[in-house]
């Protein structure tokens, strides 16, 4: 018998080994970046890349689990899923391999971490609600888009306004690391929310089609939906002017708004 001091020993301790691993694994990912970076395999905007789409996929897929937790299912919580530790999201191809190797092929970097698991069965009104939280990913990222626009159109305006008697009449955006964070942030995002838009399963935007789709067709519509992530992952690298022609005027639009 497991004796309640016992319990909490075995608790910290599994703590102690996660928080340990994760560091670890952490400081390894750095320090190859940092290498492949000295060596001029990969540059530092591609880090900085990687930098924003790694929290920013993991914010995505909690978002899922914490919405789902308000309609009534636990399942992700239970599953160890509502944190923002990176070792419980990451998926070592959609979090790194893939935006790596998009990266180094000039492509437009997308990622995914290990889906949330969500029991639509236990959400109080699962037809309608599923929609909610199959969108609530996207929004969040549009969300942290736009407050990262805002801030960088803060930092511009702040450096446009005169200093002294001598007004700056020309302003672009500066090559601080903090500008580069807050681009690449609100750019990767933006991308992140409406490519997972779009109404193909599995992504995001599928759950409008779950919602519109028969009752006794969606058992066989979920069977499609789990080997459909391949053919997606494939039409985006085969594919990548069609891909490109969606997102650059969307991104064109992002800098007109917030980095002019």
């Amino acid at each position: 018998m497991v004796t309640s001091r016992q319990g909490y020993f075995a608790g910290d301790l599994k703590l102690y080994f996660m928080t340990r691993k994760s560091l670890v694994l952490l400081v390894v990912v750095a320090a190859v970046f940092v290498v492949a970076d000295l060596r001029h395999v990969i540059s530092g905007d591609a880090i900085i890349l990687l930098a924003v789409l790694v929290p920013s996929v993991i914010l995505h897929e909690v978002s899922h689990g914490y919405v789902a937790m308000l309609f009534g299912d636990d399942t992700a919580k239970r599953a160890g899923r509502l944190t923002l530790n990176p070792i419980a999201h990451i998926d070592p191809v959609g979090s790194f391999l893939l935006p790596a190797l998009l990266i180094f092929a000039g492509l437009t970097p997308i990622g995914y971490a290990k889906p949330v698991p969500v029991n639509i069965s236990k959400l109080r009104s699962p037809r309608n609600q599923s929609v909610l939280v199959s969108l609530s990913g996207p929004a969040v990222n549009i969300i942290l888009s736009v407050v990262a626009g805002i801030l960088l159109h803060l930092r511009i305006s702040q450096a446009m306004a005169p200093s002294g008697l001598f007004p700056v009449a020309q302003i672009t955006l500066g090559p601080s690391l903090l500008d580069r964070v807050l681009f690449n942030m609100g750019a990767i995002n933006l991308l992140l929310g409406v490519f997972n838009l779009i109404p193909i399963p599995p992504l995001d935007g599928s759950a409008v089609i779950e919602r519109v789709l028969p009752a006794d067709a969606l058992a066989r519509y979920f069977h499609l939906r789990r080997l459909m992530l391949p053919v997606v992952l494939v039409l985006f690298l085969v594919f990548p002017g069609v891909i490109g022609s969606v997102f650059t005027p969307i991104i064109d639009l992002w800098i007109r708004i917030f980095a002019q």
